[in-house]
């Protein structure tokens, strides 16, 4: 008996799954336990396992297209073994009831056997979904997927092209020829994401050097003591995530959202750091960070990290921060704008540290500059308690000492 490939469940928030690649074509013998599929969700991605060895039998989810967690992608199962011939998809159960239920309310009867045919269709979740939207019988239609599945492709070419005004014609025929990519996946969440962030807030930013040096000369002196006591390797993106949780704790109204027409100000502070990846960017969390140490930070920012960039975490633990720090100093940028993680009402930027001449009790010395930019919510708080916030930072990263009481 065919063994079914189903869509995981990445984390109780995931709804939807999208299948990247598949790194077997149907027939081509698997082993169980080799990657076969990549599958991506909201910001994670992962790679699937042969749940048996044998052949692939059947592709029931194309690539690019998404369905629900428990879902059939595809079966596994011995050379020439037949797959079940109504739909493969468990997303695509309440389509049949929904088809059964329109053809008890139509005037015109609706025979049983044309039911069954529509049912036995083999046709892609997506594709359904189009062809319904655009009134197409997809009985019809012939499917140049595996096993004559039909594929969004094949209703896209079904859908009549709207008609182009002349001038829209000309800008075509003078556009310069490029590469089309799909938006899917990671990328497409994010372009969601920051889109509507900046739609449904009011953001500003602000920006503000603060002298670093003292910090970095504390990091090296304790360098060798933490390293060899407590195991850790303190960082100047440990500094100021430690500044931001004490400054949040001081100035709580900076640890809120805006939701639903109502400010939420949190307890707790649960904190996003950024990590870029190849494909993007995601945001691991570290909950109730205003009850951890310096260092005990310190190794939770790291792990989630490396968790991050192995593809580790689930979406659960990249869900709920309440204030995030994203950090280019390593790319040489000093200010610019980061958008708000919605909800939330402030994002730090961190810049690249500089060395400038500044005049100091009436001396030239060399000192180390850090740009910090605020970005926050002006629904919720206005420049003057941002600005205060932001002179927190600045004035924990000035006097270190004071981060470790």
């Amino acid at each position: 008996m065919a063994v079914e490939v189903i869509m995981p469940k990445l984390g109780m928030a995931m709804k939807e799954g999208t299948v990247s690649n598949w790194n077997k074509q149907v027939g081509e013998a698997v082993e169980k336990g080799e990657l076969i599929a990549s599958i991506n969700s909201e910001k994670i991605e992962m790679e699937i396992e042969a749940p048996a060895s044998g052949s692939l039998l059947d592709i029931a989810v194309p690539e690019g297209e998404g369905v629900p967690p428990g879902t059939v992608i595809g079966y596994i199962g011995q050379p020439g073994e037949k797959v079940p011939e109504a739909e493969t998809s468990v997303a695509e159960q309440p389509a049949d009831k929904e088809i059964a239920a329109t053809a008890m309310e139509e005037t015109k009867p609706v025979s049983l056997s044309a039911l069954t045919t529509r049912s036995r269709i083999k046709i892609s979740p997506v594709a359904r979904k189009i062809a319904e939207s655009a009134g197409i019988d997809y009985t019809q239609l012939k499917g140049s997927g595996p096993g004559g599945r039909i594929t969004k492709e094949d209703v896209e070419k079904a859908v009549p092209a709207p008609a182009a005004s002349e001038p829209e014609q000309r800008e075509e025929s003078t556009a310069p020829a490029a590469q089309q990519t799909p938006m899917t996946g990671m990328r497409k969440v994010i372009a969601e994401r920051m889109h509507a962030s900046l739609k449904n807030s009011a953001q500003l930013t602000i920006t503000m050097k603060a002298d670093a040096t003292e910090a970095v000369q504390l990091r090296e002196q304790m360098a060798e003591t933490v390293q060899s006591h407590l195991e850790a390797n303190l960082s100047m993106n440990d500094f100021v995530a430690r500044a931001v949780v004490l400054a949040l704790q001081k100035h709580p109204h900076m640890n809120s959202a805006c939701m639903d027409g109502h400010i939420h100000q949190f307890e707790s502070i649960h904190l996003g750091v950024a990590v870029a990846l190849e494909k993007g960017l995601v945001v691991p969390v570290i909950r109730d960070a205003q009850n951890d140490s310096f260092v005990q930070l310190s190794k939770k920012i790291k792990l989630c990290a490396e968790r991050a960039r192995q593809g580790e975490l689930n979406q659960d633990e990249m869900t709920g921060s309440t204030f995030t720090i994203s950090n280019l100093g390593a790319y040489g940028v000093e200010y610019f704008t980061p958008i708000l993680n919605s909800p939330e009402a402030g994002i730090l930027g961190v810049g690249a540290m500089e060395e400038a001449a500044v005049f100091k009790e009436g001396t030239i010395e060399c000192r180390r500059l850090l740009p910090l930019s605020l970005t926050f919510d002006h629904r919720v708080l206005d420049g003057a308690p941002a600005a205060a916030f932001l002179q927190t930072v600045k004035q924990l990263l000035e006097e270190p000492f004071t981060m470790l009481l």
